[in-house]
């Protein structure tokens, strides 16, 4: 079950709110249509390059463990980039995780998503 709380989030453009509305369900499909086709996604050291690897990415992350989503914290840093926080909560090992995603824009399409542990 996954949880989503987008009152932060109304502070990033609307590429990015749907593109993580999309990957929180694991909606690859419709992830895909907010991407450059030369997309990166970088998920804790682990890259993913193009379409293709990011649609999977999309599709399998985190799908064998229960979880929650809470939205924390969003900010433009600048035109092309922004950043959205999150809280995980759930059956992963840990069982909490805040995490930085982190955008990169061109034009009305995602080009790069770093995702990594939240700096406090």
């Amino acid at each position: 079950m996954t949880d989503t709380t987008d009152t932060p989030s109304l502070q990033l453009p609307t590429v990015v709110r749907d593109f993580f509305a999309a990957h929180v369900v694991h909606d690859a499909d419709a992830a895909d249509r907010y991407l450059t086709d030369d997309v990166v996604v970088v998920d804790q050291d682990e890259t993913f390059r193009g379409r293709e690897a990011v649609h999977a990415f999309v599709r399998d992350a985190g799908a064998e463990f229960e979880y929650t989503t809470e939205q924390l914290a969003a900010h433009r840093v600048d035109d092309t980039h922004c950043v959205l926080t999150v809280r995980l909560e759930g059956s992963f090992p840990g069982g909490t995780a805040d995490l930085d995603y982190r955008f990169t824009l061109r034009g009305d399409r995602i080009a790069e998503v770093v995702i990594g542990n939240h700096e406090s």
